[in-house]
């Protein structure tokens, strides 16, 4: 047995409706079965790197980052970047191609991945049947590709227990191929090749009782141990071993990734912490010009001290630069959650809650002992934010700045729904099922049919049920984030996978902000509230009545007739109080001060 023995390019379900396993069913297998490495190679991207790489350093194993790349003649590679400039190349190549292609399409040329293939181990994908074409690409991929990789071009193949396996190998290994064992695995146990099908039905619009040969022919698409597979790649041993030469030369990690903010956020000549200190004392003059009280400037002392050890300036002044220009151009915009603690986001206007008339724990907004990023929410007039995000994209420029993915993931009703459809259930099963799942609590989907005169028991409906809850929580597509910008000083596209979002003058990066929090990447959220623009409405309608120009910090904090109309949750339009679970709340908990809404919401 080797030290260095796993899957290097599995497939997880990332390749959108081809891979049937989380990356960490295939990791917790992979550690079962006593691999010391696993390698997730998901289908021209990068989607689910970063979860398939934290549950490989929970389980100690060392996690060799790969990608699938298809180019448009139907050709497949396996490519694992060899360092930070690699790793740079692939993510800037596949994010031009999908930015200047329709969403969800990657189209990949020759030129593009020749263009991008220094420093990456590559190997061709092994089609099923190897032909004299395909002995053709291989020897002119080997010649053209050989002074950029970090190894000799390989030929990634896997064993399909088909009956033909040792004579594709053997007619491999005749052109010259340098054969690895990759690529082969689209689910973590023989058990998951009935979904790998439903997907698969899925992906390609049929039924299942139609795929013909799209369908698995078995169950062999699965991690295995080393002694098995050294029994199926018997006489082509060296196949395994280049799995541990691959591990030595695929070295590079996404924690190598080195966030670095922007330059445009610093005033000339200054350091980001000199820029914010200085921004924060002229801030602290204008807000209270007869002299700071030493309260607040103790506390305003405290967070500089805390933010400079934990290099958080740079963060700071990305948010005040865009709440500047808000506020420049006369859109309101207020900061929320725990950054309301923080007597610096209240002096440069980033939040509104005054450290002199309350009682701030900046800890609760950050804190050195839980050593985690900050995240500052800030809303926007919902009618004008898009005159923000634009201003974002003009300053950055969009090779700089995309919002963070949200991934849209099946749930009951959407499992039921399309599982159905590719079993061959007619709608009028699935649909009452699908409608009745909703609020159904711990009901099971047998009671579900049952109460809907359905048959729990016939096979089909049986089975669309148990294939439904397997599918749960798989993800279906990358949507937008709600406003989570992430910028950058150099390239975002050298960063990570930039794609065109489905609304117009919008782009995303492939990761979400768990993914983002997990590789310390910072996100800015730029958020949209329709309140503000009643109240700026509001503002209008005085000034136009009255003659008079009301600020959101004019605004009084403690009418009692504010006060009195929560007690009576008269709350409709209120921002975070006008649920039904907050209406119910108000009239008992009967708020008479700001601190009792604190109270309510948290």
């Amino acid at each position: 047995m080797t030290n260095s023995f796993g899957e290097p390019a599995a497939l997880s379900n990332f390749s959108w409706l081809e891979g049937a396993s989380h990356a960490r069913e295939l990791v917790e297998t992979a550690q079962l079965l006593g691999h010391s490495l696993i390698g997730v190679a998901d289908r021209q991207g990068f989607a689910g790197s970063v979860q398939a790489m934290v549950a490989a350093e929970q389980a100690g194993l060392r996690y060799l980052l790969g990608v699938r790349l298809t180019l448009l003649d139907g050709t497949e590679y396996l490519a694992w970047p060899s360092d930070r400039a690699a790793y740079g190349r692939l993510t800037s190549m596949l994010s031009a191609a999908r930015m200047e292609a329709p969403k969800g399409e990657c189209p990949l040329t020759r030129e593009a991945l020749l263009a991008a293939a220094q420093g990456q181990a590559m190997a061709l994908i092994a089609p099923r049947h190897p032909d004299a074409g395909f002995a053709t690409r291989l020897r002119r991929d080997a010649a053209e590709f050989r002074p950029m990789l970090a190894l000799p071009l390989m030929v990634a193949a896997h064993h399909r227990a088909t009956g033909d396996d040792r004579a594709r190998f053997d007619t491999l290994a005749a052109m010259g191929a340098r054969l690895i064992a990759a690529g082969g695995v689209r689910y973590h146990a023989p058990h998951r090749r009935r979904l790998a099908d439903v997907l698969s039905a899925i992906r390609l619009g049929r039924p299942v009782e139609e795929l013909g040969l799209d369908a698995e022919p078995n169950g062999e698409a699965c991690l295995k141990p080393e002694a098995e597979l050294r029994r199926l790649f018997q006489g082509h041993k060296a196949a395994l071993d280049r799995v541990a030469e691959l591990a030595e030369v695929a070295r590079f990690s996404l924690r190598e990734l080195a966030y670095e903010y922007p330059d445009e956020i610093l005033d000339p000549g200054r350091t980001p912490q000199q820029t914010l200190e200085a921004r924060v004392a002229e801030a602290t003059r204008q807000t209270w010009p007869g002299g700071v009280p030493p309260k607040v400037a103790a506390q305003i002392a405290h967070e500089i001290a805390l933010i400079a050890k934990l290099d958080y300036a740079p963060y700071f002044l990305t948010v005040h630069e865009i709440v500047r220009y808000a506020r420049s151009i006369g859109i309101l915009c207020q900061g929320r959650g725990s950054a309301a603690n923080s007597a610096v986001c209240y002096v440069l206007g980033i939040t509104a809650v005054p450290p002199d008339k309350h009682d701030l724990l900046f800890e609760r907004f950050i804190s050195e002992a839980r050593d985690e990023p900050p995240d500052i929410d800030v809303d926007f007039e919902h009618e004008r934010r898009e005159e923000v995000i634009q201003h974002i994209y003009e300053r950055y420029g969009r090779h700089r700045a995309a919002i963070a993915a949200t991934v849209i993931r099946f749930r009951e009703r959407s499992a039921i729904r399309e599982v159905g459809k590719a079993l061959g259930l007619d709608e009028a099963v699935t649909a009452p099922l699908a409608k009745a799942v909703w609020g159904a609590g711990d009901a099971t989907w047998a009671e579900i049919a049952a109460e809907h005169g359905l048959d729990a028991e016939d096979p089909r409906l049986k089975l669309a049920c148990e294939l439904a809850d397997e599918i749960q929580d798989f993800p279906r597509h990358l949507a937008t984030h709600v406003g989570g910008f992430v910028i950058t000083r150099g390239p975002l596209t050298e960063l990570c996978v930039v794609t065109r979002a489905a609304m117009e003058n919008r782009h995303t990066i492939e990761w979400d902000k768990d993914d983002i929090e997990a590789l310390r990447i910072l996100k800015v959220d730029v958020l949209g509230l329709g309140m503000l623009t009643c109240l700026r409405r509001g503002f209008d309608l005085i000034e136009k009545h009255h003659g008079r120009r009301i600020a959101l910090e004019d605004l009084p904090p403690d009418d009692p007739r504010v006060y009195a109309m929560l007690r009576r949750a008269d709350a409709v339009g209120v921002f975070q109080v006008e649920s039904r679970a907050q209406m119910n709340m108000l009239p008992r908990l009967r708020p008479k001060a700001f601190y009792d809404l604190v109270v309510q919401v948290a």
